[in-house]
Order: C-alpha cells, then sequence, then structure tokens
C-alpha cells in the first residue's frame, strides 16, 4: 500500500521542515519513503511543492496525476494550483490563506473595482474534487501557540490527524525536537498538539 502526500505554498512557510520531519520519522522507524522537492523562486515567495510517498510498493519519488490521498496545502491558490494530483475524493488540508502577488496589490491600489479571488471561491472550485476540505487559520492557531512561524507544525499536527495517515503521531511528534533550532521545541509541539486537535 503507497500513501501520497503532496504539500503545496510559497516560498518561507516551511513546506521543506514538514516535508523533513516526515522523512525523518519514516527513516527512525523503517518506513519506506521517497520525496521530491522543486525550489524555483522559493525564496522570493514563490511556487513550491514537495511529494511525498510512504509504502513498500513506492520506487518513483514523483506522485502520479490522481493518485495523492492528501492535498496540505500552506497558500489557497497554489492549493487549487496542484488539485490535479489529488485523487478523487481525496482530503484537504487547507490554510486559511491567500498569497496576493505584488502585480495584484499594485493593481487593486490603482483600480478599486479589481477583485482577487477569496479562499471560499476556492473551496467551492475544490469541492468539484472533494468534499472532504479541513479549512485550517494556521496563522491564528500559530499565534495562539505562541509563535507565528509555526504554522506549518499547524498543519503537520493537523496532518497527523487524517484517518489512514501512517505515520503514528507520538512517532511525528518526537522527530520535531531534532529538527527545529533548541529554543524552539517547545512552542512547535504545542503547535503541533493544536493543529491535531483542530481536526474533528
Amino acid at each position: 500500500m503507497t500513501y501520497n502526500i503532496m504539500t503545496c505554498g510559497v516560498g518561507g512557510q516551511g513546506l521543506m521542515l514538514v516535508s523533513n520531519i516526515i522523512g525523518l520519522t519514516c527513516a527512525e522507524y523503517g518506513l519506506n519513503i521517497r520525496t521530491a522537492e522543486t525550489h524555483g523562486l522559493a525564496q522570493r515567495s514563490g511556487s513550491i511543492y514537495t511529494h511525498i510517498r510512504i509504502g513498500d510498493d513506492v520506487f518513483s519519488p514523483l506522485i502520479p496525476y490522481g493518485e495523492a490521498d492528501v492535498l496540505l496545502g500552506m497558500e489557497a491558490i497554489e492549493s487549487l494550483r496542484y488539485i490535479e494530483f489529488l485523487k478523487p475524493n481525496g482530503v484537504i488540508i487547507l490554510n486559511d490563506y491567500v498569497w496576493q502577488p505584488v502585480q495584484s496589490t499594485f493593481d487593486r491600489v490603482n483600480d478599486s473595482e479589481v477583485k482577487y479571488i477569496k479562499v471560499q471561491d476556492i473551496i467551492e472550485k475544490m469541492k468539484e474534487i472533494t468534499t472532504k476540505i479541513f479549512v485550517v487559520n494556521a496563522l491564528e492557531l500559530a499565534l495562539k501557540a505562541g509563535n507565528s512561524l509555526t504554522s506549518n507544525v499547524i498543519l503537520l499536527g493537523a496532518l497527523s490527524k487524517i484517518k489512514g495517515f501512517p505515520i503514528p503521531k507520538e512517532q511525528l511528534k518526537s522527530m520535531i525536537p531534532h529538527v527545529v533550532p533548541k529554543k524552539a521545541i517547545e512552542v512547535n509541539l504545542k503547535a503541533f498538539e493544536i493543529g491535531y486537535e483542530e481536526i474533528k
């Protein structure tokens, strides 16, 4: 059995950290994993995504179109961009956030009639593929945890709650102290728990 996770967002949101935690956990506990990443203009808030495949029969790191069990989206527009990887009626964990490109902001300043797409508009389009959409206000929850930079770990905690996710919660959580800076361990562990509890 293969479990496929597609993550996406914009540079600077911490998707590589999420991928590293999952990868190291699999290595530590003997799960076969293959990953692929793209960086591109990530450091300049450009599009970024990772393929994560877990299972004994995984030989390629790339998820075929329509076979991702979960789409983990740190940014709503990027999530819609890569929805073609999600299997029919797969699960979407969506951060309630839209990154507005500089040009869009410029246009809106100069023309009040120009409207940018909203998260709710994106959700409606996603419903054509699946009804299993969990919307998480990761920034708000990260602030509750004590650090706005833990939005990515909020979503990681939410991911660990999804039915069928192949890594036990405590195993995934145990790897966080090995990846984040020492001074940030406590707040990241708290963020993970908050994200886990957010999924009902």
